[in-house]
């Protein structure tokens, strides 16, 4: 990534839950005018889904760096 992402994430990593998720949801309907738009919404429900666990406590959110250590270690 380039600084200018990097510091993108960094200032969208710092804002509460809710905001992220809306965030994530604003961006992936930014990219509606992909050729497959059942990809979209499959991951529209998904961000839904994973929003509505993390506010009632089904889901536990995990730290950036957490979650980059284990993808490297895959």
């Amino acid at each position: 990534m380039n600084a200018r992402i990097d510091h993108l994430l960094d200032e969208a990593l710092s804002l509460p839950t809710d905001d992220r998720s809306a965030l994530v949801v604003a961006l992936i309907d930014s990219l509606e005018g992909s050729d497959d738009a059942s990809v979209s919404d499959a991951w529209r429900r998904e961000i839904r889904r994973r929003r509505a666990g993390l506010r009632d406590g089904t889901l536990v959110p995990v730290a950036w760096a957490e979650a980059k250590a284990r993808l490297t270690a895959l």
